[in-house]
């Protein structure tokens, strides 16, 4: 096994522990909490091989979903943001994927960032919810608990890449 790999593993079960044993835990409002464990998909390397980044991301969810109880909801919508990772990426910086090959989340600029992380948690979050509460007579509620959790997990997310990350 290479370092690269040994990396991606320790961040793997990091994000599967900080969630599980911290974040579940945390219910602001009485009912929102963080799901920084996506972050694993935004800072996996975008030229490993996605087959593999994609059974990890599925993997990911799978053992949050384990943990937590949710039934598959949390592997259906890590797996969703893994496959559309690299359209929403490319259509943020209107690139073709060869630039994407030494791809660093800070070195682009933060605007765009933002909107990376932004869109594709909105997206997980809103996938969640809509499972979670399966019925259209709670759209209010899918829409409020997305944007509150969203918001929040943005925040995290963006406070570990500031503290975790290193500029290029």
């Amino acid at each position: 096994m290479n370092n690269n790999t040994t990396k991606h593993i320790i961040w793997f079960v990091l994000f599967v522990l900080l969630q599980v044993l911290i974040f579940n835990n945390i219910k602001l409002f009485g009912y929102i909490n963080p799901y920084i464990y996506i972050a694993f998909v935004f800072f996996y390397p975008l030229k490993k091989e996605k087959t593999t980044f994609l059974f990890l991301s599925f993997l990911l969810g799978l053992c949050i979903d384990f943990f937590s109880d949710t039934g598959g909801i949390n592997a259906s919508a890590t797996l969703f943001i893994a496959y559309f990772r690299l359209p929403i990426l490319s259509a943020i910086l209107r690139k073709n994927d060869f630039d994407f090959l030494l791809f660093n989340i800070r070195s682009i600029s933060f605007g765009k960032s933002l909107l990376y992380v932004l869109s594709l948690t909105f997206i997980h979050h809103l996938i969640i919810f809509a499972l979670e509460y399966f019925n259209l007579n709670e759209f209010g509620s899918i829409i409020n608990k997305t944007i509150i959790t969203t918001i929040l997990t943005v925040f995290l997310i963006f406070i570990g890449i500031i503290l975790f990350t290193k500029k290029r």
